[in-house]
């Protein structure tokens, strides 16, 4: 096994184990193990388990973003925008149900309240492209005049529950309900 394919394996085990057991349910030696490497050789790529959390977090990050913004035209009206962008967010979490998963727990632990507050309040850069469409969409009195905050749960908490009841079977979603969720979270913050 290749170096790179090592670290990929203990990635790929990394995911698989935290949505089965979340973080602290899915232990280092227990990673290794699925992973089919010995303990030590995860930390000649991550420092300690907190290191590799948020390093697959911001690698998610960097791969799902190429992926929403992909056709996105900054040019379109604010509507068009969200649309584009929430629909893709859908797509990229049903077809990736660990990285959503894993998303879901990074988010809701310690790790992803000192990530999202980084990110609403400005010290932390990159993927910003949702926070620029709601204060752009707030200043030229487009959407809610509300917190962005409150924008941001609006706008996603609805489209992580239904992703989230689509990976766990409870819903079956179609392109044609996947618009009609997305423009309902539309109508929650439009003016």
């Amino acid at each position: 096994m290749a170096k790179l394919d090592k670290r990929d394996e203990i990635v790929r085990a990394a995911l698989e184990l935290i949505a089965e057991h979340g973080f602290h349910g899915a232990p280092m030696a227990m990673i290794a193990g699925r992973a089919g490497v010995g303990a030590g050789t995860i930390y000649r790529y991550f420092e300690n388990k907190d290191v590799m959390i948020t390093e697959l977090f911001r690698e998610l990050e960097e791969r799902s973003y190429p992926l929403i913004k992909e056709g996105y035209a900054p040019d379109k009206p604010h509507r068009e925008r969200f649309i584009h962008l929430n629909t893709a967010l859908m797509h990229y979490f049903i077809g990736n149900p660990l990285d959503y998963r894993f998303i879901e727990q990074f988010f809701n632990s310690p790790y992803g309240v000192a990530h999202r507050r980084d990110k609403l309040f400005g010290t932390k850069e990159g993927c910003d492209v949702f926070k620029e469409l709601f204060e752009e969409g707030i200043s030229q009195q487009v959407m809610k005049d509300l917190p962005i905050v409150i924008l941001f749960d609006l706008a996603f908490g609805p489209i992580l529950g239904v992703a989230r009841d689509h990976i766990l079977g409870f819903i079956v979603l179609d392109d044609a309900l996947i618009a009609r969720t997305v423009e309902a979270c539309w109508d929650a913050i439009k003016r």
